[in-house]
């Protein structure tokens, strides 16, 4: 239980240091193009969220402490309107970030390695690290009893996306 707790605090705590990390000071308002609302602005309680949008690489148990906190309402306790939108790969995850149709994205740091190699002057900086193990998942169409990575020698595995590298051991 505490573990659990730890985890959504710390992942509110990234997602309001993204805010940040995502907005420049000579521009008000944030990536999407939408201004911060106060209750000064506007009365209405929903419209005085922040509203934030997370481009996730991909749906995963990984996240699954952001899912509870977003099934709980943990963000909008804490002023935030957070939309999640799934980019299905970080080239399109990076896209959507770069473009301003995402706030904050989730993904490996190969895709900001990428853009900053090509020249961007705007490019984006990795701030945290969310996860501790690749989500990648090892499949096989028969029971192996007793696995060993040397039973892969010989075998052609398939990378789990559309456009994946295959890998021949």
């Amino acid at each position: 239980m505490k573990k659990c707790i730890t985890a959504l605090l710390l992942l509110f705590t990234l997602s309001v240091t993204s805010l940040l990390a995502c907005t420049s000071a000579d521009k008000p308002e944030s990536a999407t193009g939408k201004t911060s609302k106060t209750s000064k602005s506007i009365s209405d309680k929903k419209t005085d969220l922040t509203p934030v949008t997370l481009n996730e690489v991909a749906h995963s148990i990984f996240y699954a402490p952001m899912y509870v906190a977003m099934e709980k309402n943990y963000f909008e306790k804490e002023g935030i309107d957070l939309s999640l939108v799934t980019g299905f790969g970080a080239d399109k995850t990076m896209t959507a970030v770069l473009s301003g149709t995402a706030d904050i994205g989730f993904m490996g740091s190969e895709a900001s390695i990428y853009t900053y190699n090509e020249g961007a002057h705007d490019y984006v900086v990795n701030f945290a690290q969310l996860t501790q193990r690749a989500g990648n998942f090892l499949v096989a169409r028969e029971d192996i009893k007793n696995f060993k990575w040397e039973d892969l020698k010989g075998r052609k595995v398939i990378g789990g996306r559309k456009g994946g590298v295959h890998i021949s051991m």
